[in-house]
Formats: C-alpha cells, sequence, structure tokens
C-alpha cells in the first residue's frame, strides 16, 4: 500500500490532530509515533532506520496511507521519491509555543528514564538508540536543550522542505486552519465537525510521572534488599 500523505511536520505540531483528521477522512491508517511504541514490528524498523541501515519502506507503512509525526516526518525527502504521487503536508506552529510543548512532553519522557536503565535494559537501550538515531542526533546533533539552536533547527527545517517539495505538492498547515486548506489540498470534502483538537499533553504528563514511579520503586526495592542483607550479615 503506497502512501499518499506525508506529513513533514515536527512532532508537537498538532500531528495527533492531524493523524485524527486524516483517518476520519479515510486515511485508514495514518502512521505516528504512537504507532510505533507498542509494535515490535515497527520498533525493528526505526531501529534499524536509525542505524542507517537500509530499510523496505513499503514494509515500514504496510497497511498505512498516510504519515505523520516523528519519525517518519524528517525523512519526507526518501518518502517521497519513494512514493511519488504522494502530497506533503507540513504541520507548523509558533517556534516558541513549539519548544515548551516539546521539552515538556517528547523530550521529557526520554529524560524521565535513569542513564542506567537505558543501558542494561535490551528493549530501553534499542529504544533510546531508535529515538536519538532518528530525532535528538539526527536533527538536533544532541544540541535540544540549547533553545536558541533547537528553534533554529525547526526554523530551519520549516524552510527546507519549502524549498524541496513542489508547491503543488506541498501543504504548509496550522491545525488551527481547520477543515477548508486541508480539504482542499488532498481534494476532499469537508467533514460534519469541527477539526479534530487532540492535546495529549496531559497523557505526556501522566507517562512521565508513571516512569519516574517505577523506576522510583525499583530504587526503593534495591535499598530494600540490601538492607535486609546488611542485616542478616551483623
Amino acid at each position: 500500500m503506497a502512501l499518499k500523505v506525508i506529513g513533514a511536520g515536527f512532532g508537537r505540531t498538532g500531528t495527533l490532530s492531524m493523524k485524527a483528521a486524516l483517518e476520519q477522512l479515510g486515511y485508514i491508517k495514518t502512521h505516528h509515533m504512537l504507532e510505533v511504541m507498542p509494535s515490535a514490528d515497527q520498533r525493528k524498523h526505526w531501529l534499524a532506520i536509525a542505524q542507517n541501515e537500509s530499510v523496505d519502506w513499503d514494509e515500514v507503512f504496510e497497511g498505512f496511507e498516510a504519515s505523520v509525526d516523528f519519525p517518519s516526518s524528517t525523512y519526507y525527502n526518501e518518502l517521497l521519491a519513494k512514493y511519488p504521487d504522494a502530497k506533503v503536508v507540513l504541520t507548523v506552529r509558533d517556534p516558541d509555543r513549539w519548544y515548551v510543548s516539546a521539552s515538556n512532553t517528547i523530550y521529557a519522557i526520554g529524560k524521565a528514564v535513569p542513564g542506567w536503565a537505558t543501558k542494561i535494559i535490551p528493549p530501553i537501550r534499542d529504544n533510546k538508540v531508535m529515538v536519538d538515531g532518528t530525532i535528538w542526533q539526527r536533527v538536533f546533533h544532541g544540541r535540544f536543550e540549547d533553545e536558541a539552536y533547537a528553534k533554529k533547527v525547526f526554523t530551519d527545517y520549516v524552510d527546507q522542505v519549502k524549498r524541496d517539495v513542489p508547491a503543488d505538492k506541498l501543504l504548509v498547515f496550522e491545525v488551527k486552519d481547520g477543515w477548508g486548506p486541508l480539504c482542499e489540498f488532498l481534494g476532499q470534502p469537508i467533514p460534519d465537525g469541527d477539526f479534530p483538537h487532540v492535546n495529549d499533553t496531559a497523557s505526556f504528563r501522566k507517562m512521565i510521572r508513571n516512569i519516574r514511579l517505577a523506576f522510583g520503586g525499583i530504587y526503593l526495592l534495591g535499598a530494600a534488599l540490601l538492607g535486609g542483607l546488611i542485616y542478616a550479615l551483623v
């Protein structure tokens, strides 16, 4: 199944809302990072991509008609070469607001996992390699925490997409623009009801809390076991 829509926008530019909108328009399914994390096959594909191994894009996107969000979005050139009939939607956002949102959600999740876990627990290690290799190192060169640098990467990237993609194949879109521009670009009728606005910041914060609680529990268990061992020896 060939991709019909390629989302080129960074994560936290309304990509989850775009996923919901595209699926409402009939692009079933739409690829998003949410599709990667729970799927062993998807994690395997994107780990290979992060390590610069060759992959079959048809296998990566088997069953998908559209893609949005990290990790696929910044591979728009490769995807457009593979699927030349696809259209590209570049979701954008005010850079200041984007940086605050990304810092508090998708970047914070990775920081919530202790360094030792990324070294000795294979699934966590592989996930870190995948995310670093497709996003934080590849796109931001390990400097996401440098706010000025990260925002410059963001704005430079938007300009690069505009240069790379033919104008007749590209829509630069903010989710606040609603159904009109998107449906006109894709040649789709405007659905009844409002454009979906999915704000998942609360879900991210809950995940971050749960990660910290889980590893905090491991520390407490380790301390209790160590204390028990010391007590038994004295």
